[in-house]
C-alpha cells in the first residue's frame, strides 16, 4: 500500500474535508469499541442478579471480549497492511453487531460469553485501523499527538458507558441496551465504509505470504520491541482490566455506593481519563517538538501510574472516587508506546507493529479481568452480599507487582541500539 501523507493536517483550527472524513469515522468507531468494552461495568449487578454469576463467572464472561480481541490481533495486522483500514474495520463492525444481538438474546452464561467474544472480535480493528490509517496518511512526527486525540474518542466512549448507560438500562433493561448498541454498530460499519474516502492508490498489498510472515517475525524479534513491550503491556492491561470491569463492583462493595452513585463515580473516572488524553496530546507535542522521544515520554508516564497504584493498593492515602480519578489520569501513557514503536519500523509494517503489541496487551487484560475474579473468590462474600474488600486489595496489588517487574526488566534490558540498526 502506497504511503500518502498530508503533512498539513492539524487537529485544531481549520482542517480539510478529507481529514474530517478520515479522522471522524475512525474516532467514532473507537468510541463505540470502548463503550462496548466497559458496558458490563454498569450492568454487572443486573447480570449477577438475573443469572446468579460468581465473581469468576463475571470475570470470564466480560474478559471473553478481550480474549477474542487479542487472539485476532496478528491476523488483523496482516489484513490492515494488505487490504487497508477502511475495508477491514467495516467487515469487523458487522461481526460486532452480530455479537451484541446475540448478547441481547442470550439466556445462558455460554451464550453471553460467545456474544462477548464476537463483540471483541468485531471491535478488534477500531483502534488499530485508526493507528494504521494515521501512520499511512500522516508524517511520523504527527503520530503521538493524533493518536492521543484518537484516545480522547475512546474516553468519551467510556463516559457514555457510565451514567448514560445506567439511565438507558432503567428504561430498556440490560437486553435493551444491547439492542441499541446493535443498531449503533451497524450504523458505524456503514459510516466507515461510505464516509472514509477510498483512494485509487490504496490497493491490496502485493506482498507474498512469506513476506507477510517475515514482517511479523521482524516485529517480534526486535530487541527494542521486547524491551518496551512488557512495561507497556502490563500498564495497559492493569488499566483496561480494572477500569472496564472491576472498578464498578469495587465502588459498590467497598465504598457501598448504590447503582446510580456507582455510575456517577465511573463517569468521573472516565472524565479524568478523557482529560488525561487531551493533556497527553499536548504533552507529546510539547516534548516531541523539543526532541524527547515518544518511548521516553511513555515510560515516564507509566512509572508515575505505577507509583499511584502503589499508593492506592497499599492504602497509603484515603481511597475515594477522587483517588481513582487521579489513577485514571495517570494511566494513559502506555498508549504512547504504539506511536513510539511505529516510528522505529518501516511504514509497511505499521499494522503489524501496533497489533503486535496490542495482542500482548489484550491477552494480558483478559488475564487481569479473569484473574482478579479468581482471586476475589478466595474470600467469602460479605454479609451484604458483596465481594470482600480484602480480595480486591490483594488482586489489585498483584497487578501492580507485575508492572513493577516489567519496569525492572525495562531498566535491565539494554539492547536498544541493536533494534535501531535494522529499522
Amino acid at each position: 500500500m502506497r504511503c500518502v501523507r498530508y503533512d498539513h493536517i492539524r487537529l485544531g483550527g481549520l482542517v480539510s474535508i478529507t481529514v474530517v472524513r478520515v479522522f471522524v469515522p475512525f474516532a467514532l468507531g473507537y468510541l463505540l469499541s470502548y463503550l462496548l468494552r466497559v458496558v458490563n461495568v454498569v450492568i454487572a449487578p443486573s447480570l449477577i442478579e438475573d443469572l446468579g454469576l460468581s465473581a469468576s463467572d463475571l470475570g470470564l464472561l466480560t474478559s471473553a471480549n478481550l480474549f477474542a480481541f487479542a487472539a485476532f490481533q496478528i491476523p488483523l495486522g496482516v489484513l490492515l497492511d494488505r487490504y487497508g483500514p477502511r475495508k477491514t474495520e467495516t467487515v469487523l463492525l458487522i461481526i460486532a453487531a452480530i455479537g451484541t444481538a446475540m448478547f441481547a438474546m442470550a439466556g445462558s452464561l455460554a451464550m453471553l460469553t460467545l456474544g462477548r467474544a464476537l463483540i471483541g472480535l468485531g471491535t478488534s480493528a477500531c483502534l488499530m485501523a485508526a493507528f494504521t490509517a494515521y501512520a499511512l496518511w500522516l508524517s511520523k512526527d504527527k503520530l503521538p499527538t493524533v493518536n492521543a486525540y484518537q484516545m480522547v474518542a475512546g474516553g468519551i466512549g467510556a463516559l457514555v458507558g457510565t451514567t448514560p448507560i445506567e439511565y438507558l438500562e432503567t428504561i430498556t433493561g440490560w437486553r435493551g441496551v444491547f439492542w441499541v448498541l446493535t443498531a449503533v454498530a451497524v450504523f458505524m460499519a456503514a459510516m466507515v465504509y461510505f464516509v472514509v474516502p477510498q483512494r485509487k492508490d490504496t490497493k491490496p498489498s502485493d506482498e507474498s505470504w512469506s513476506d507477510v510472515i517475515s514482517g511479523v517475525k521482524r516485529v517480534f524479534t526486535s530487541p527494542l520491541f521486547w524491551r518496551v513491550a512488557p512495561l507497556c503491556v502490563t500498564s495497559q492491561a492493569a488499566f483496561l482490566g480494572i477500569q472496564s470491569l472491576w472498578l464498578g463492583p469495587w465502588f459498590h462493595d467497598v465504598l457501598k455506593l448504590d447503582a446510580g452513585a456507582t455510575a456517577d463515580a465511573l463517569f468521573w473516572v472516565a472524565a479524568a481519563m478523557v482529560m488525561s488524553y487531551i493533556f497527553l496530546a499536548w504533552v507529546t507535542k510539547f516534548f516531541g517538538d523539543r526532541g524527547v522521544g515518544a518511548i521516553k515520554i511513555s515510560v515516564t508516564g507509566m512509572v508515575i501510574f505505577l507509583i499511584v497504584q502503589g499508593l492506592i493498593f497499599a492504602e497509603v492515602v484515603p481511597v475515594t472516587v477522587v483517588t481513582w480519578m487521579i489513577w485514571a489520569f495517570t494511566a494513559t501513557y502506555g498508549i504512547v508506546c504504539y506511536a513510539g514503536l511505529t516510528q522505529r519500523f518501516p511504514i509497511a509494517l505499521a499494522g503489524r507493529v501496533v497489533t503486535g503489541i496490542n495482542v500482548l496487551a489484550f491477552f494480558s487484560a483478559f488475564l487481569v479481568q479473569w484473574g482478579v475474579g479468581l482471586i476475589i473468590d478466595l474470600w467469602p462474600m460479605t454479609e451484604s452480599g458483596g465481594f470482600h474488600p480484602d480480595g480486591y486489595r490483594w488482586a489489585f496489588g498483584l497487578v501492580a507487582a507485575v508492572q513493577l517487574i516489567a519496569f525492572v526488566w525495562f531498566l535491565s534490558f539494554r539492547n536498544e541500539r541493536v533494534a535501531d540498526s535494522h529499522v
